[in-house]
């Protein structure tokens, strides 16, 4: 009885593992492996025109990184990049959400519609937004011509100052709708009795928004904005399509670099470098930075 009895706890305890299994053999044959092994390149000279040329460099290519122009332009825009398209995106998907929380008619289609950018594959709304920003014919010169705000046609993204900031300005269009559904889910999930009570004892909106939706809402939002960096960090198809990185290098980033050194000059251990980077000194120092917050939020609920 008693071999039976542990026999039933062992594969009690197994179980959650084997539930487990399928998830983390995809993530390691999709996600771990190709880390790896573009971990391991990134210390070769590796140029696929060069067959004869490939060797152990070792750490060559991170100096290489640390000494090379583009490389510093590309992660100061990555950086530029991360932080305005989040910023944006949290406070556009704050206030439609808080917009959506209150009662009227035509809300439960305005919860649909707000979906729309985000389902919008990410080729669509480049060409859609290059059409929008065009220098001779898009949609966004004509109105403000119309309103007097120009006085001609603008190249926005053939402009270095402004093709970044216009690049950012899309990409916060599409992902807008990410930041409003998590925190839409995080306002309805906030017991009504809370502002009952503050009510009651005298609290004003902004009491209340400052002392309960806040710190209610600062799991959701520091998840969110932790898988929406990840995203952000990595994401080089909207820049690729709308401006592939220029006028020059004033919209390169991190990994359009990457991909440009790869499947254009076919250096694939110096590219693999640059993803190490991109990896190491952004997404890891912000998942980690992330996670430390989370971890406090919840020792001190």
């Amino acid at each position: 009885m008693q071999r039976m009895i542990r026999a039933l706890r062992r594969k009690t305890d197994l179980y959650p593992y084997s539930l487990l299994l399928p998830a983390l053999t995809v993530t390691t044959f999709i996600i771990f492996i190709p880390l790896v092994y573009t971990f391991g390149l990134s210390f070769f000279n590796y140029v696929i025109w060069k067959p004869h040329e490939i060797k152990f460099v070792f750490l060559g290519n991170y100096k290489k990184a640390l000494e090379d122009e583009v490389f510093w332009i590309s992660f100061r825009n990555t950086l530029i990049w991360i932080a305005g398209v989040i910023s944006l995106q949290l406070v556009l998907g704050f206030i439609t959400a808080l917009l959506l929380n209150r009662q009227f008619f035509w809300r439960s289609l305005a919860r649909s519609l707000i979906l729309i950018p985000w389902v919008t594959p990410s080729v669509i709304t480049a060409l859609m937004w290059r059409w929008l920003y065009d220098g001779n014919s898009g949609l966004i010169n004509d109105i403000l011509v119309r309103l007097g705000i120009l006085d001609r046609y603008f190249p926005w993204l053939a402009n270095g100052s402004t093709a970044l900031p216009a690049i950012m300005f899309a990409l916060m269009w599409q992902g807008f709708p990410f930041f409003t559904v998590m925190i839409l889910a995080g306002l309805q999930a906030i017991p009504t009795e809370l502002y009952e009570v503050a009510k009651v004892d005298g609290a004003n909106p902004m009491q209340m928004f400052f002392h309960i939706t806040l710190p209610m809402l600062m799991p959701i939002l520091l998840t969110t904005i932790l898988l929406r960096t990840i995203w952000v960090a990595n994401s080089l198809d909207i820049i690729f399509i709308m401006t592939g990185g220029g006028p020059g290098y004033a919209s390169h980033t991190l990994p359009l670099y990457s991909y440009i050194r790869a499947y254009k000059g076919l250096d694939f251990g110096y590219a693999s470098t640059i993803a190490v980077y991109l990896t190491l000194l952004l997404v890891m120092i912000v998942t980690m930075y992330v996670i430390r917050i989370l971890k406090t939020e919840e020792r001190f609920r």
